[in-house]
């Protein structure tokens, strides 16, 4: 039987992006199903879901695995009901020019980051297209527009899942289907991402730019949950990012060439054996926050207004319409 409880689906659900994610619609009272590979961190996550007054189910899942993503859609529908919004989160990344990555690293990397969100797309679309209802978010990155050096498999999925995002929107607006589709672009957020990720760099990775706290990009994704919108920037470094590069991708090429080698890079040094989670979770902590909250933002004056822009508009049309009515009585007076 359906829950009365708004019922959500969250990869990568047990750190970083996923992990504040899941925090935020326990808050709105959700029933957060949170799929991972590591089941002692998602009992940790579960029980953070329920202390914050949503309930949860958690359920082992390697998300390049179609079958186990398969397998837990069908164990939600078949326990709690229908699903209502899922959420395609989970990511892996390597920091390493391309002659040091393995074909094997490069295509594990490519199944979570970008295969991961098209099993899961698939398996929320059997369900949804049955019933014409349900939400689908892509955690998408501004990498999606604009690549750097040193995370080719990164922004080579990232930009595949934008790709495939697109083809999946147009068939869903062919098909007259109420089914949506969103896609959430994010900034450099400070997750635990930088602490396990592989690299082939002896310095330890950090965000580009501007950093925000992940609770800034679980809004964006809540907020796209309840709303139609076809594609949210958090972040003015990622709004920036992706409007000029269209416009100067030449110029991107050279000054990341010249530059982002080393603003991704913090000048501590790493061990060559640092653990990483590319093929099996790794032993550090997992939680939310990275180990950048010094340098993060908690709030995103940009995402504000892109979220509000309607009322923003309306506003700044209703004191364009009273200045130009004044204008006009002041120009009769004289």
């Amino acid at each position: 039987m359906k829950s009365e409880q708004q019922i959500v689906v969250i990869t990568g659900a047990t750190a970083g992006v996923g992990r504040a994610t899941a925090h935020a619609f326990a808050e709105e009272g959700a029933y957060v199903v949170l799929l991972a590979r590591d089941e002692a961190r998602l009992r940790e996550t579960e029980m953070e879901v329920m202390r914050r007054g949503g309930a949860a189910l958690a359920i082992p899942v390697d998300v390049a695995n179609a079958d186990q993503v398969e397998r837990a859609a069908e164990n939600v529908e078949r326990t709690l009901g229908a699903i209502d919004v899922w959420v395609n989160n989970a990511m892996a990344t390597i920091f390493s020019p391309i002659q040091e990555i393995t074909p094997d690293e490069f295509k594990r990397a490519t199944e979570v980051t970008y295969l991961g969100a098209v099993y899961g797309t698939m398996s929320a679309l059997k369900r949804m297209r049955a019933r014409d209802a349900g939400v689908i978010i892509q955690v998408g990155s501004a990498l999606a527009y604009r690549s750097i050096p040193l995370q080719s498999a990164y922004c080579g999925a990232k930009h595949a899942l934008r790709g495939f995002t697109d083809s999946i929107r147009s068939e869903l607006l062919h098909d007259r289907s109420r089914v949506r589709i969103s896609m959430v672009q994010l900034p450099g957020v400070n997750t635990p991402q930088f602490e396990w990720a592989r690299t082939s760099i002896a310095r330890h990775p950090q965000p580009v730019g501007p950093v925000y706290q992940p609770e800034v990009a679980a809004s964006a994704i809540v907020w796209a949950a309840k709303h139609r919108r076809r594609e949210i920037y958090v972040g003015w470094p990622a709004a920036v990012t992706i409007v000029l590069n269209k416009l100067l991708p030449g110029f991107f090429d050279k000054y990341l060439a010249g530059h982002a080698y080393e603003q991704q890079f913090t000048s501590q040094h790493i061990s060559a054996d640092r653990p990483d989670n590319l093929f099996q979770p790794a032993s550090t902590p997992y939680r939310a926050h990275g180990s950048f909250d010094e340098r993060a933002h908690r709030v995103s004056p940009q995402l504000w207004l892109s979220l509000h822009r309607n009322a923003v508009a309306g506003l700044l049309a209703l004191c364009g319409a009273v200045a130009l009515s004044s204008y006009r009585r002041r120009s009769r007076l004289h």
